[in-house]
């Protein structure tokens, strides 16, 4: 699991530091809000001090309305050793009880310009794509006709290739050799390169080359929901490949599946072209057209019908 701090939310959000400065760096560990409407009422049986207090019009107009020693108690207790940071919305002004205990706790208080509910909606997505489980898997990420396509084999088999053609052919880039995978929900993989990687290809005999350089934005972006794999592999003669497509593979990934094709590499076959149509067969598929159901269904029928004519 990444490490979220007070601080990456703040670079992320361009939040503005109010006080608790010396701890920008504290930990965020849950991707849950909490707004302190019942702590401000003084009922904190059930605080959860973990996660990011944010404060909104309702809570700071009721607050408003206490006296000063329980706006100090009030204070006091929301300033818990445990709890990561406290945001204050609308560009309203924190209370000075609050700046007052979170500078003593050093606890930050940001302050940001966005409604409420819509800021906690934004930061619960980035802290659930942060936090989710991840795993790294060797091998290309490409999206294709906006289809997250995975592409493994072992090393040498003509990933990285196979991705160049295709970025010229003009789909883009996500990762190449290491790809950073989270799962943000079940059966939802999203991928990334690692911030060393990002943007960059490696050829044999080339190099590494910077894919956004060369070819401009339009040709990478940053991650991608992963929504099926095709494992590259060397042509084996004795294998019996299949070439009707009825019998879906699953690949697992964490506690995910992912549909997986097995494609064979020999000289001759042009792989780019082969994932295209691969990535546009499982959008069809998707929409409720399976080609490969509908021939084994036309191919029975016809066997029927000339079993019932021979009669």
């Amino acid at each position: 699991m990444a490490i979220v701090t007070v601080k990456d939310i703040q670079e992320r959000f361009d939040l503005q530091l109010l006080a608790g400065g010396e701890g920008i760096d504290r930990p965020i560990e849950m991707s849950d809000i909490s707004r302190p409407g019942l702590e401000m009422a003084g009922y904190f049986d059930f605080y959860p001090a973990s996660r990011v207090q944010l404060f909104g019009k309702t809570e700071l107009s009721f607050f408003g309305g206490l006296s000063s020693q329980e706006r100090l108690d009030r204070m006091d207790r929301l300033c818990s050793p445990e709890t990561p940071a406290f945001i204050v919305a609308h560009c309203l002004d924190a209370p000075e009880e609050l700046l007052y205990m979170a500078e003593q706790r050093k606890i930050p208080v940001l302050q940001t310009e966005n409604p409420t509910t819509r800021f906690s909606g934004m930061l619960t997505n980035y802290l659930e794509g942060r936090l989710a489980p991840m795993t790294t898997v060797h091998g290309v990420l490409v999206d294709v006709y906006g289809i997250g396509v995975l592409i493994t084999g072992k090393s040498g088999v003509g990933k990285s290739e196979t991705a160049l053609e295709l970025v010229k052919r003009g789909h883009r880039l996500v990762a190449d050799d290491s790809v950073e995978i989270r799962q943000v929900a079940k059966n939802v993989l999203i991928g990334n390169a690692p911030k060393l990687l990002k943007h960059m290809l490696e050829i044999r005999g080339v190099g590494i080359i910077d894919m956004m350089t060369l070819f401009g934005a339009s040709a990478v972006r940053d991650d991608k929901r992963i929504l099926m794999v095709i494992d590259l592999e060397v042509w084996d003669s004795d294998k019996v490949y299949d070439r009707l497509g009825i019998d879906e593979e699953k690949m697992p990934i964490m506690d995910s599946e992912l549909t997986k094709l097995t494609v064979p590499v020999r000289p001759g076959r042009n792989l780019s072209v082969i994932i295209e149509v691969a990535a546009m067969d499982y959008r069809m598929k998707r929409l409720g057209i399976n080609a490969a159901e509908n021939f084994s269904k036309k191919l029975e029928s016809a066997i029927l019908q000339n079993a019932t004519d021979s009669e």
